[in-house]
């Protein structure tokens, strides 16, 4: 998991197993990180991305805490780790690379092992969004990465995803309305 930590933390691109698919994920505090990944999936600025964290502390830099209700603080800590992600207010400090043409951000707390294990070592959330160039299906183990994408990731945590069959649901923190099931 060190060379991880170092790649991660010299703005390097990851490869990693999720809770269903691989994700593909940078420090969410490097820009010229951020704007390579989009670059390598072929993804549009203006989607947005997902952070992946082991505590719901790492993902305050980048939430709106002070938006959410005690009872839905509540709530949104009540549905995690169970590959849920939801969006919640977005800091005003967070980037746009985040967050795309949003006032929300996507984030999830999980319990895949190796995520958790990168998330306390560089305490940070990791960007996530599938590994896969965009509308292609996602990887779900390593060995199915693309070639396409293999040859501009620096590395790739081999695990194994959670065994989910499905994406994340996605909920509206605020509102409890779901987007995705």
């Amino acid at each position: 998991m060190s060379i991880a930590v170092d790649v991660f933390q010299q703005g390097g691109i990851l490869a990693y197993p999720t809770e269903a698919v691989f994700g593909l994920g940078c420090d969410p505090d490097n820009t010229l990180a951020i704007e390579n990944l989009l670059a390598i999936k072929k993804r549009p600025k203006n989607k947005g991305l997902i952070l992946l964290a082991a505590h719901y502390s790492q993902l305050l830099p980048y939430v709106d805490d002070s938006k959410l209700t005690k009872v839905q603080r509540q709530q949104v800590l009540g549905r995690w780790p169970n590959g849920v992600t939801q969006l919640l207010p977005k800091n005003k400090h967070t980037t746009p690379l985040l967050t795309g043409e949003f006032d929300c951000i996507a984030v999830r707390l999980t319990d895949q092992p190796d995520v958790v294990s990168l998330c306390k070592q560089t305490n940070k959330p990791i960007v996530s969004t599938s590994a896969n160039l965009s509308g292609e299906p996602p990887a779900k183990t390593w060995q199915n990465l693309s070639p396409a994408l293999i040859n501009h990731i620096d590395y790739i945590i081999k695990g194994q995803t959670l065994g989910y069959t499905q994406p994340s649901k996605i909920i509206d923190a605020l509102t409890g309305r779901v987007i995705r099931s």
